[in-house]
């Protein structure tokens, strides 16, 4: 028998000894007074006088660590991010609960009740006058509770790695204030939440590949979707003015630090409005997330600190002759010559060579917060032409420590047009590129009752967290990353061991 074994049937074994001394040891209801967080906040840096008369109170939490001395012992016990010491002494508690307390393994479930006093050593700490079982661990925790250091481990086993690293449930904590943030700036401007369909029978609304299933009732093949925005703007022809949905998408590529097939953003559209209008939201939009989520417009991330209080603005072709690396550099006129950009790139296409270009010499330069625009036309096929040159569309996207984070653009709305930018992606298609667009009719047919002028704009919500939490990696703040099967476990035949 291995050593983890040899823990794991001696863990058993305790669990039948604190069911003989009539404890429950998995289950059971438990009213605590007081979170440990909240004890913390109202009693840390107080006296021991003004800790008279007796402050009670009824906790619970996870235990950390135990230091037993005889008849009398020091614990700590974690919950909610917080971590309180408790004194347990034979002849404050009786002795069934001394013997209970005596079974207890570190990351046992306990729930405690006395009053809290000032050590010697000034640490504040509860003096526990009753223990209740609350749940059992029968697996050891990393030791000391700061041994899980293995990248796929934290992500494979986040339970775990919530528990024994505490500024991991700081990042999902924020996680939560930047969603929260969001939420509700967009309702305080009257846009309302709504959802769309996940499995999709045309997919669409971005360049990317899809993942597919199929319906066997219908006998018909869906997609998860890739973007929500062909739905939403439906939602617009139908007169829903202002609209979001925090979705979920499902990209079928490849997964890396700043990619996983399944992802989260917040999309939202704007009737009568354009994208300027959405550049100057987008602005106060993120400033307010920094400040919410983190209390500062200036973050850290990094050997960086990115200021989300000031946002650069710069057209591609600008960015593009700012950051040019290397010898040859073009001029104005250059990157506006259709024959100069295939012969640059070798692209088929004028507005291709550029977006190229783009991205080799400046799209990782962008460091701090920069709103790029005035796009080429074949890269954005829902968006409006611009009206000062046939060959780009009002479109933006925002870049933070050389990282997409968000794309907007004056929203399509000639039926006839995005028929044909359609059969554009089409020909793009037949030559080879699986990630441009289908042909989806049911959308031109809602355009064709027409669609009032509108802005729309996509954020991408994991990596604003990531900036926001100086992670490195996406996988740090989705709690439960794609990863490749790990293959059988065994903990099945090890709980099948246990029973009588």
């Amino acid at each position: 028998m291995s050593l983890e074994d040899g823990l794991f049937e001696q863990r058993a074994a305790r669990v039948r000894e604190i069911e003989a001394l009539g404890y429950r040891p998995f289950g059971k209801r438990f009213d605590f007074t007081h979170t440990i967080p909240e004890i913390l906040i109202q009693y840390a840096g107080k006296t021991a006088e003004e800790l008279h008369p007796e402050v009670r109170v009824r906790i619970a939490g996870r235990i950390q660590t135990i230091r037993r001395m005889g008849k009398a012992a020091f614990m700590h016990l974690q919950q909610n991010g917080g971590r309180l010491q408790l004194y347990v002494k034979k002849d404050a508690v009786g002795e069934r609960d001394y013997q209970l307390f005596n079974l207890l393994d570190i990351g046992d479930i306990i729930g405690a009740e006395g009053y809290l006093f000032i050590t010697r050593t000034g640490e504040l700490s509860l003096h526990v006058e009753t223990l209740e079982f609350l749940s059992k661990t029968l697996l050891a925790m990393p030791e000391k509770f700061h041994g899980l250091e293995d990248v796929e481990t934290r992500y494979r086993q986040r339970y775990l790695d919530l528990i024994s690293n505490p500024e991991v449930r700081d990042v999902f904590v924020t996680r939560a204030k930047v969603i929260s943030s969001i939420r509700r700036q967009l309702e305080e401007r009257g846009f309302i939440e709504v959802e769309t369909p996940m499995m999709q029978p045309v997919y669409g609304g971005a360049v990317a590949r899809p993942f597919v299933t199929h319906h066997n009732t219908l006998d018909v093949d869906l997609y998860l979707r890739i973007a929500p925005e062909l739905y939403l703007k439906r939602l617009i022809v139908g007169g829903l003015e202002r609209v979001y949905e925090i979705n979920r998408n499902f990209r079928n590529e490849g997964v890396s630090t700043r990619h996983n097939p399944e992802f989260t953003m917040v999309e939202f559209y704007q009737a009568y409005s354009d994208y300027r209008g959405l550049m100057d939201f987008t602005e106060e939009l993120l400033r307010q997330v920094a400040i919410d989520a983190t209390g500062s417009t200036l973050v850290p991330f990094g050997d960086l600190q990115l200021d989300f209080g000031n946002m650069r603005r710069l057209t591609m072709r600008e960015a593009v002759l700012e950051f040019w690396d290397g010898d040859h550099k073009p001029s104005p006129e250059d990157i506006r010559n259709p024959e100069w950009l295939h012969s640059a790139t070798g692209k088929v296409t004028p507005g291709e060579a550029l977006a190229h270009l783009f991205e080799i010499h400046a799209e990782k330069k962008l460091v701090q917060p920069t709103i790029i625009y005035e796009f080429p036309i074949e890269v954005s096929p829902l968006a409006n032409n611009s009206p000062d040159d046939p060959g780009m569309v009002d479109r933006f996207e925002i870049f933070i420590a050389g990282m997409e984070i968000g794309n907007a653009y004056t929203e399509l709305n000639n039926p006839m047009e995005q028929r044909r930018r359609f059969d554009g992606q089409l020909q793009m298609r037949d030559r080879g590129d699986d990630e441009a667009h289908q042909m989806d009719e049911d959308y031109l047919r809602a355009m064709s009752y027409g669609m009032p002028p509108t802005a729309g704009e996509g954020l991408g919500i994991d990596r604003i967290v990531m900036l926001l939490t100086n992670s490195q990696s996406i996988r740090d703040v989705i709690l439960f990353p794609l990863l490749r099967p790990e293959g059988e476990i065994g903990i099945a035949d090890k709980l099948r061991r246990l029973e009588p």
